[in-house]
């Protein structure tokens, strides 16, 4: 059996392909069969001269997603997809696919998650999984290269890390017990240990959040360095980032050029990121500068709405007359304006309010969604901002020594819309002021015995971020909703596939 990935190395040569049917067309004599196999796509041309009354017959019966073993010659050609094609000289159905619920017409969103076992099957949602799976893979390249040691944290514990209000709580055994928010507290114990380590696993949040950024259950890498301060931490991350894209740009041309992802905009993203603290980006938010861009914006919109209203008219009266390739494309061309006008009655609803929760905001609240969007809309690389106000933040974020009312933490943002990414900070190592902030929290002291433990036996200043993988997935795929950066998204109300 050869997979499709590697036919390069087999032009001239015969060879077995076993996959599904992703579409066919024919004619009397010919059937042009694309078919998959989780690699890669590949025409399989069927001729009634060069195949056996069975296997034409059975070529008659192919519907979408039948599996199959095809045998056939090795041909380059550059017009076909993935640059090579099948000249077919036999064929075995190995499971028939009847009725298959997803088409190549437009389906709802919520068919599509209900199918979503199915739809994984999709060509935009296999090249979103490989994507994924490079991203993932470089990460563990990453850290491996730098001397880091993978360790892993428990999924059960018995204290929080974010805080309470998030907390998926449940028995274990006769005493309550949550689900992670994070590795975090436990990956300190294991910096202590190691001194550089990172953990990489699932997390649960229980927010009630619906936005296109949330997750019931995502994954997060969450490194921590023993003697790292906080300016260390931010070089870290900054390197990983970089280290990321350059894989995925490398490593998935293909995908991406599936996606239609603009990958001039992935290209662009090199050391060094802008930087700025959260002082700085309240007054950017607050600054002349920016109420100009949201009305520019805004205007903008308007007259590109009325454009494309005029635009769909005008191709609503070509229809009528237009040659059969003529009308694919004007459909094609008609979706693509509907997309884009369903984002654009999406900004003129949101940059009012976008305008209002701006005048509203005041120093020492943390930033919302929509505050980072629009901070974002100004750069064309991540944006680290650091030294968030005490308040806004968890206990174990060590104090800035010559600012008490901030924290050494800091955020990054991805470029085009995409929000935080990493979160991270250098956490505090003094014994005192983490009982301190602990009680301030209104936490359980006891819980914390064995984290507080790290501060009364060898403490050392120390930090770590969390990356959560989706919202990575999401921002180097070009997807709008991060339901489509893992296999089975759990979100609020979806529990099923």
């Amino acid at each position: 059996m050869t997979y499709i990935k590697d036919l390069k190395d087999f032009d001239g040569q015969e060879v077995t392909l076993k996959g599904w049917v992703y579409n066919q067309r024919g004619s009397k004599s010919l059937y042009f069969t694309i078919v998959r196999d989780g690699s890669g796509l590949c025409q399989c041309i069927i001729s009634q001269d060069d195949v056996s009354e069975e296997v034409w017959a059975a070529a008659g019966t192919l519907t979408q997603e039948t599996s199959l073993a095809i045998t056939g010659k090795v041909k380059k050609d550059d017009r076909s997809v993935g640059g090579y094609e099948l000249h077919v000289t036999d064929m075995k159905i190995i499971g028939a696919s009847d009725d298959y619920p997803i088409t190549p017409k437009d389906h709802g969103t919520e068919f599509l998650m209900n199918n979503r076992h199915l739809w994984l099957r999709s060509q935009r949602q296999w090249a979103a999984m490989r994507v994924r799976n490079t991203i993932i893979f470089s990460i563990h390249q990453f850290f491996q290269e730098r001397g880091f040691m993978q360790m892993d944290a428990p999924v059960f514990t018995g204290n929080a890390a974010e805080g309470t209000t998030t907390l998926f709580e449940t028995e274990y055994f006769d005493q309550p017990a949550y689900l992670t928010q994070s590795g975090q507290l436990y990956g300190e114990a294991m910096a202590m240990a190691q001194g550089l380590i990172y953990t990489f696993g699932p997390t649960f949040r229980a927010e009630k959040s619906k936005t296109r950024r949330h997750l019931t259950e995502f994954w997060m890498v969450e490194p921590e360095m023993a003697f790292y301060d906080l300016d260390m931490n931010m070089d870290l991350a900054e390197d990983m980032l970089c280290y990321i894209v350059d894989k995925v740009l490398d490593k998935n041309k293909s995908e991406l050029e599936v996606l239609e992802r603009d990958i001039s905009k992935l290209e662009q993203i090199k050391k060094p990121f802008h930087s700025m603290t959260y002082s700085e980006a309240i007054d950017q938010l607050k600054s002349v500068e920016t109420e100009s861009m949201l009305n520019e914006m805004f205007t903008s919109r308007e007259e590109e709405q009325v454009q494309l209203k005029k635009e769909i008219e005008d191709l609503d009266k070509e229809y009528g007359q237009a040659k059969k390739g003529r009308k694919y494309r004007i459909d094609a061309r008609k979706k693509e304006i509907h997309d884009r006008q369903n984002q654009i009655e999406e900004d003129l609803r949101n940059i009012p309010v976008w305008k209002k929760n701006i005048e509203s905001l005041k120093w020492g609240e943390d930033l919302g969604g929509s505050d980072e969007t629009i901070l974002m809309m100004q750069f064309d690389r991540p944006l680290m901002i650091h030294r968030y106000p005490t308040e806004a933040k968890a206990f174990y974020m060590k104090k800035d020594p010559e600012n008490k009312e901030v924290v050494l933490a800091v955020d990054v943002l991805a470029p085009e819309g995409y929000g935080e990414i990493i979160g991270g900070s250098q956490r505090e190592d003094d014994l005192d002021e983490l009982l301190h902030m602990i009680e301030k929290h209104d936490l359980p002291q006891e819980v914390f015995d064995w984290y507080i433990d790290l501060r009364r036996y060898g403490s050392v200043p120390h930090s770590g971020f969390g990356l959560g993988v989706e919202r990575t997935v999401a921002w180097l795929c070009g997807l709008k909703h991060v339901r489509e950066t893992i296999p089975f998204p759990r979100m609020l109300g979806r529990l099923h596939p």
